[in-house]
């Protein structure tokens, strides 16, 4: 009995260091590849503005935050399109372009919940809760669970968001007639709803809107990090809409 113990203890010793051995490579492997920032800008929808003279570049913009997190960004962004030769006005009425932004969320994720912040487009549900990136099945033995919790605690592989909305408008051409027509469904305290149609009304504004998702992944990335190259990407990708 004494023997048959001995070997099953050997067994046991031998697979624990195997288990190891395996995530700890693993653990490496992550490592080496996320070892630098990777930061990706998507946008959900392409917009089109049409080009104008340079008397007609004025813009009014809008940036709301209803994050949980604290951002400097509008003043970079009326300063890229300072730079590219627009006047910022704060009287919408004399604007020829509006920019109406607003940041939904910006946190821990993983890379499915981006993908389908993409896929929703303006206006689509922003849920989903930072998971881990690896997860347990549930199929494994206890030990295997305890070398994974070990490996987890060598290398993290992080990943950041930042979900942002946005709407650009910019004035018709003096031979354009643009007409819209709008549904709105809205619910009023438990169990009401309200929908409102108007039909065909000339408007003032051609109206086009975009979801913009920043991602910034590396291994063991901090978001204190991760947080400037977020807000480069949007700031970029914003810019970019008004480049000439």
């Amino acid at each position: 009995m004494k023997s048959i113990t001995h070997i099953k203890f050997v067994k046991f010793i031998v697979i624990a260091a195997s288990s190891l051995s395996l995530f700890a490579c693993s653990a490496l492997h992550t490592s080496l590849e996320k070892s630098d920032l990777d930061v990706q800008t998507k946008a959900s929808a392409s917009i089109f503005l049409e080009p104008v003279s340079p008397d007609k570049r004025i813009i009014f913009v809008s940036v709301r935050n209803t994050s949980d997190k604290d951002l400097q960004i509008k003043s970079r962004i009326m300063e890229r399109l300072g730079n590219s030769g627009y006047h910022i006005t704060d009287d919408p009425d004399s604007a020829y372009f509006m920019l109406q932004a607003n940041v939904l969320k910006v946190g821990k994720d993983n890379l499915e919940s981006a993908d389908s912040y993409i896929d929703a487009g303006f206006s689509g549900a922003v849920l989903g809760n930072a998971v881990s990136s690896r997860g347990d099945s549930g199929k494994g033995i206890i030990l295997g669970a305890i070398v994974g919790i070990v490996a987890d605690s060598m290398v993290d592989d992080t990943l950041f968001t930042m979900v942002t909305d946005l709407q650009v408008r910019e004035r018709p051409r003096s031979n354009e007639v643009v007409t819209q027509q709008q549904t709105a469904s809205t619910t009023q305290g438990s169990g009401t709803s309200v929908t409102q149609t108007s039909g065909n009304t000339s408007v003032e504004w051609k109206t086009y809107r975009t979801r913009i998702v920043s991602t910034a992944n590396q291994a063991n990335l901090e978001f204190e990090e991760a947080l400037p190259a977020l807000e480069n990407g949007l700031i970029r990708s914003i810019a970019g809409l008004f480049a000439e």
